[in-house]
């Protein structure tokens, strides 16, 4: 069987693919296209059956497609590819050596003598939650996530790092600030609690969805809450990992009474409701027995 392959980009011939049978997967496809052209390595590629069509999985295969001798496929150069891990680590120690930074009181931002200001509690808890935070993602990073794709466009390290580095200074300034008034004693340790009790909740329900895939696999099932209580959720949204997110950075808003770290919240809620409602979308087009009554990210509300 040979198969014609084609640019998305005004369907320039890149090559043709011979000796292919039926059991020939997409996964081998790319494998071969870049020994066309060896600056399309296979994680660089989107292999399509229309010019505009959307990306077949890795795991299809030419008879499952129902592709024939003579067939044509298109291949997308996704540009220059760079780890999702390698991402999610720069991602998360910039935040958290900006913060620790700033938690100094430098007289680049605060002028001299700053450092000298009697420091409030909250100040030090909020470093210390902040701290929590951002070694928990780390180490989940490392020992928890398994990714379904292994890169992402090199773009998004800039772009992602922008957002998080930027949020920490813009908060950290405000928090550590020599003139920063804290709220009463009840607000701090309320927050705090609802702070620790997220972050909790968020581990809880990363190890469960890592749980639902084994190592080296794309499987999907759907998700399910555990003999954890804190994994309760999932009978609620089906994306309780961004609901606890969301309710960390709310709980830190309010145990600090900073308006920075409040839109920081709202900014991350917007981006993980998007996220959450193309999830909540697939779940429901992939499994037709999907729970109807769950929500994508705020319990009977989103």
């Amino acid at each position: 069987m040979e198969i014609e392959i084609l640019s998305t980009q005004g369907s320039k011939p890149l090559g043709t693919l011979s000796n292919l049978n039926p059991t020939t997967s997409i996964k081998e496809i790319k494998k071969q296209i870049h020994g066309l052209k060896k600056s399309l390595y296979p994680d660089r590629q989107s292999i399509r059956l229309e010019s505009k069509g959307k990306s077949l999985s890795d795991g299809e295969t030419l008879k499952s497609l129902g592709l024939k001798n003579g067939t044509k496929l298109y291949v997308k150069d996704l540009g220059p590819q760079i780890g999702w891990k390698t991402v999610f680590l720069a991602e998360y120690a910039g935040p958290l050596a900006v913060y620790l930074w700033i938690y100094q009181r430098p007289w680049l931002f605060y002028g001299d003598g700053a450092s000298a200001v009697p420091i409030q509690p909250v100040v030090h808890i909020a470093a210390g939650c902040w701290t929590l935070h951002y070694v928990k993602r780390l180490l989940e990073t490392i020992f928890v996530h398994r990714f379904s794709h292994s890169t992402m466009p090199i773009t998004n390290l800039f772009k992602n790092c922008s957002y998080y580095w930027g949020f920490a200074a813009y908060i950290a300034y405000h928090v550590n600030h020599p003139l920063y008034t804290p709220p009463s004693s009840v607000q701090v340790y309320t927050g705090l609690a609802l702070f620790l009790i997220c972050e909790l909740g968020n581990l809880s329900v990363h190890i469960a969805l890592r749980n639902l895939r084994p190592p080296g696999t794309t499987v999907r099932k759907i998700p399910v809450a555990t003999s954890n209580p804190l994994t309760t959720l999932f009978n609620f949204v089906s994306c309780p990992n961004y609901t606890y997110e969301f309710g960390s950075w709310l709980a830190f808003t309010i145990m600090t009474q900073c308006l920075p770290a409040g839109f920081f919240a709202l900014a991350g809620l917007y981006q993980m409701a998007v996220w959450a409602l193309g999830k909540h979308r697939a779940y429901k087009k992939e499994f037709s027995n999907y729970p109807k009554a769950r929500k994508a990210i705020l319990p009977f509300i989103l």
